[in-house]
């Protein structure tokens, strides 16, 4: 039997109620996405709080970030962008049949998904920039700078609203838990 396909335990044939799963979600993307949500939230309680815990946090995050990309060039199937970024077009006919709950199901990332992927890691991105940039001596206090931070910071904190939701919604519709396919790397085949 393929590696990335198998039965459920639980019967000695492999037959029964239980369904065949496939690893969708390799370790790094795993890692990647839990330790972001750590980092992500203790940088937001350290923020006005603990300064230099805040900014390694930040340098921490952007590490994550650079990773996070290379790896949607260079990783597992699932991993790469190319399985994942669909058209605009696409993403809106997804959304729509998703509003009437006939979406179709994906094995990795639905086009909105995959557009909360691109946007969480471009505005993180932003965070990560704007944070570093007012570190420096040529843009410490520079107020449009802080508020760029700031705007980032709190539109990001939408898109992650709006991931769970999604998350929540994709997970009623499709009867599969994705918190746990995220925790496990694994998802009913079919």
């Amino acid at each position: 039997m393929d590696e990335a396909v198998r039965k459920m335990p639980g019967t000695a044939s492999g037959r029964g109620s239980r369904p065949a799963v496939v690893k969708v979600w390799d370790p790094l993307v795993r890692l990647f996405h839990w330790s972001l949500v750590g980092f992500f939230a203790f940088s937001y309680l350290t923020g006005d709080e603990w300064k230099s815990a805040h900014i390694i946090s930040g340098y921490v995050i952007a590490g994550l970030i650079a990773l996070r990309v290379l790896w949607g060039l260079f990783g597992s199937h699932h991993a790469r962008f190319s399985s994942f970024v669909y058209s605009p077009r696409a993403v809106l006919s997804f959304l729509l049949d998703t509003a009437r709950m006939r979406a179709k199901r994906y094995i990795g990332h639905n086009p909105a998904g995959g557009a909360m992927v691109v946007a969480l890691l471009l505005m993180i991105s932003g965070i990560a920039t704007s944070g570093y940039m007012m570190t420096t001596d040529t843009f410490w206090g520079v107020e449009w700078v802080e508020e760029a931070h700031e705007t980032f910071v709190y539109a990001t904190l939408a898109l992650v609203a709006l991931h769970i939701c999604g998350v929540v919604l994709a997970s009623l519709e499709h009867k599969e838990n994705l918190v746990r396919a995220m925790i496990t790397g694994w998802k009913r085949a079919e």
